[in-house]
């Protein structure tokens, strides 16, 4: 829980990113790039951050295109820490 308060405490780019998927079921790389104004090569690379450190997970890791990201359980927890 600590290193996902600081990774997200770190960085405003996460930090929107992340709270952008606490009320929704899932949302494509693009939806979060629209939702959180950020650029979506931006988008693309925090992601993986916060999916390396079990903030969010990919439903559908196989697919090139149309990912679905969510928030984990330890994502909700950060997410209400950090102003959810």
């Amino acid at each position: 829980m600590i290193k996902g308060i600081s990774i997200i405490k770190n960085s405003g780019y996460r930090k929107k990113i992340l709270l952008s998927l606490v009320d929704v079921n899932y949302l494509t790389p693009s939806e979060i790039s629209e939702k959180t104004k950020l650029r979506l090569n931006h988008v693309s690379n925090f992601l993986k951050d916060l999916k390396d450190n079990k903030l969010i997970i990919c439903l559908n890791d196989d697919e090139k295109r149309g990912r679905l990201y969510q928030i984990t359980e330890l994502g909700k927890k950060v997410a209400k820490e950090n102003g959810s």
